[in-house]
């Protein structure tokens, strides 16, 4: 992961002097630098005299409600600390606004590889089936997790989780509009009405699982820690699955780099049904229905995510420099969308 300049709107003294007296063993002084990428919560590599590590921030300016919960982070990375899903260790939550003047949170650095195009020019063709084999046996033992068993009963709302969710994005789009938009009017009205049954037992759902959010080991296609559990909660797992294979229909050029027209085969890439097959198989579930629904939802999904981006972008307080980059794919992610329910 790369990182920007460093970061001067930390008041790091008085953040070394927090981080002394609530996390064991941590020294200062410290200095911060800011990891270029991120869209939604403002994180920053730390290096203090004690290590290294990961700050996670709300970013400043008025949130819509619900959004931007590293609180939310914070539980389910403590609550998954000693199950076979790789994560970063967490070491506090700070809720006290004042001292670097939003909610935020301290994790371990993990070190290793991150890949923001699903192509893998990093690695040769025949790692690349490993990799996206690690990738897949890593979301099925996420799903795997049972909530009750650590502490995640209560993490999600009961009922059908895709007409909640729909609910949700169509009202978090909705706060975030900046014009009309045909394809998502489209998609507002027939998502509900083409809901399938939720047959899935809830599972911990990540929200943004996407092979820029893994962190994988130096010198083996292996995942180290899943990243970004913002959007994570109780839910159909199915949701994930799909989420991810969008990779494989998104352009190959854009903000999210995806494989829209390479030839995967070549690549060593693949495809979407193998990737649901092996899914399936480690879960020991059986074919999925309903496939074109579950890819349409994941498109509108991330089309009202970015449309919540733009908006802030427009208002000044995005945490990116390319907020604008990801505003412009609300309606080709739309698009996308609309080409599966036509």
């Amino acid at each position: 992961m790369t990182c920007d300049q460093h970061d001067t709107t930390l008041d790091l003294d008085r953040l070394a002097r927090y981080l002394e007296q609530h996390v064991a063993g941590f020294r200062g002084p410290l200095r911060a630098t800011k990891f270029a990428g991120g869209q939604s919560n403002p994180t920053y590599l730390l290096d203090a005299q004690s290590g290294r590590y990961v700050l996670r921030r709300q970013p400043p300016g008025q949130l819509l409600k619900s959004a931007h919960a590293v609180d939310r982070e914070f539980r389910v990375l403590s609550a998954l600390a000693d199950t076979p899903v790789p994560v970063a260790r967490a070491w506090h939550l700070c809720e006290d606004r004042g001292v670097i003047g939003s909610m935020f949170y301290l994790m371990s650095y993990v070190e290793g590889r991150i890949f923001w195009n699903p192509a893998l020019p990093e690695v040769d063709r025949d790692a690349r089936r490993d990799y996206y084999a690690s990738i897949v046996t890593t979301l099925a033992a996420l799903h795997e997790v049972d909530p009750q068993a650590v502490g995640l009963g209560d993490y999600g709302r009961a009922g059908n989780y895709f007409e909640r969710q729909i609910g949700v994005w169509t009202k978090q789009y909705r706060a975030a509009e900046t014009q009309r938009i045909g394809a998502m009017e489209a998609l507002i009205g027939w998502l509900p009405a083409h809901c399938p049954a939720d047959t899935q037992q809830a599972s911990l759902v990540h929200g943004d699982f996407r092979i820029d959010n893994l962190i994988f080991a130096s010198d083996t296609p292996q995942v180290r820690a899943i990243l970004d559990w913002e959007l994570s909660t109780l839910g159909n797992p199915l949701a994930d699955l799909a989420y991810f294979c969008m990779c494989l229909r998104l352009p190959s050029q854009g903000h999210i780099t995806g494989l829209r027209g390479q030839d995967r085969a070549a690549l060593g890439v693949p495809d979407e049904q193998e990737i649901v097959a092996r899914y399936c198989s480690l879960r020991g579930l059986p074919a999925i229905d309903n496939w074109p629904f579950y890819l349409a939802f994941s498109f509108f999904r991330l089309a009202s995510i970015a449309q919540g981006v733009k908006a802030r972008a427009l208002q000044g307080n995005a945490s990116s420099a390319q907020a604008h980059r990801v505003g412009a794919m609300v309606e080709p992610l739309a698009q996308l969308a609309a080409e599966l329910i036509a």
